[in-house]
């Protein structure tokens, strides 16, 4: 499927990790930005034709009217992503449990590449689908990490699990959800660093649905600081990621 990426720093990491699925570059008009003249430069060197674009509905001062047409990134196997996994080495995935729009599961790929996660699983139904408007809201993000798309999410936890990974749901109720469940649950900033994890992420309505918890080895939330509690209890579910993602981003210390 091709996509109309209109972000230059999308287009530019397409057009850097995988220069045969850009098809064709549209310049801005009017002078471009550094950012697209990067993208023209990049395009030049990898022999993508520049095709001129109708005029913009707004001054053409660089700032918007380029695109490029991209063709999308194909998922990988399940495997393929868990690969490399070391039970006693650290090491961040992700999963995404029905994760309905679209600029949230761009923002999330765009935490995952800049918290070096190693790949992100979302299910093919019920999730939101990877969109032009998620590639440009990830700005680069969804080349740099590889994604699997199976049907089934508790399936793709199991197969986590046998590659060496423990899965660690996150929840803004998660003390109460460990309460006679069996999964152990605490504060993200508690969570041991040292082992390679699958961090699910819940949808923005309901978060973790109750099977998902099930099938997790822990459950974290994350606190707000002491004398720091606000009147919002809970956070977007991209930037509860990328929180999350730095809590266990932390060197260990000693």
């Amino acid at each position: 499927m091709s996509l109309s990426l209109r972000n230059p720093h999308s287009v530019l990491a397409a057009l850097r990790l995988r220069p045969g699925a850009v098809t064709s570059v549209s310049p801005p008009a009017g002078r471009p930005t550094p950012a697209w003249a990067a993208v023209l430069d990049a395009a030049h060197v990898a022999n993508v034709p520049l095709i001129d674009a109708p005029p913009p509905p707004f001054p053409p001062d660089g700032g918007g009217g380029g695109e490029a047409t991209v063709a999308s990134k194909p998922p990988v196997s399940l495997s393929e992503l868990f690969a490399g996994a070391k039970p006693n080495e650290p090491g961040l995935w992700l999963a995404l449990d029905r994760i309905q729009d679209v600029h949230n599961l761009g923002a999330i790929f765009r935490n995952a590449a800049f918290f070096g996660v190693r790949g992100v699983v979302f299910t093919r139904d019920q999730s939101a689908p990877l969109t032009a408007a998620a590639y440009d809201v990830a700005c680069g993000g969804v080349e740099a990490v590889p994604h699997a798309a199976p049907t089934n999410l508790a399936a793709a936890l199991a197969k986590a699990k046998d590659a060496g990974l423990w899965t660690l749901g996150t929840s803004e109720h998660a003390d109460v959800l460990g309460d006679g469940s069996g999964v152990p649950s605490g504060s993200a900033f508690d969570v041991d660093r040292g082992r390679p994890w699958l961090v699910v992420i819940g949808g923005e309505e309901k978060g973790l649905r109750r099977r998902t918890i099930d099938l997790c080895d822990e459950v974290c939330r994350l606190p707000p600081g002491p004398g720091n509690v606000g009147p919002v209890t809970s956070l977007n579910a991209s930037v509860a990621c990328g929180a999350i993602l730095a809590a266990l981003s932390r060197p260990s210390s000693g």
